[in-house]
């Protein structure tokens, strides 16, 4: 059977299918997290050349939580799969929602631990 037609068609939702919930555990984690921002810069790239330290069975499960949440979308060419982060589809259905976390992301300081966080901002008591 030729590879074309090993793999069923690769499930991506609709936009109007893209859960916010779900883009939000599949941002949640750094490796993933690692795979949107090289998407952000790189407009496709090719499934095993991400800048990531996971094995390839590891990778895929990534992939696929980011593809079956909308973020990512997967193309099969040949014996390759590329990946494109769905950066029009995501500001289409939660307008700012990629760039509020890439940025957050993006500065440490905003990721502190909750514990030192929270007690940086409570209000101070009377």
């Amino acid at each position: 059977m030729p590879r074309s037609q090993r793999h069923a068609d690769l499930a991506h939702p609709s936009v109007g299918e893209i859960d916010l919930l779900d883009v939000l555990h599949a941002l949640s984690d750094p490796t993933r997290m690692r795979i949107v921002r090289t998407l952000r810069i790189e407009a496709e790239r090719a499934c095993g050349t991400f800048p990531v330290d996971v094995s390839p069975s590891t990778l895929t499960h990534h992939f696929r939580v980011l593809r079956e949440a909308g973020v990512i979308r997967q193309r099969e060419d040949g014996t390759r799969r590329w990946t494109a982060l769905r950066a029009g589809d995501l500001d289409a259905r939660f307008p700012g929602l990629l760039d509020a976390v890439l940025a957050s992301y993006e500065h440490p300081e905003v990721r502190a631990r909750p514990g030192k966080a929270a007690k940086a901002t409570r209000p101070a008591r009377p």
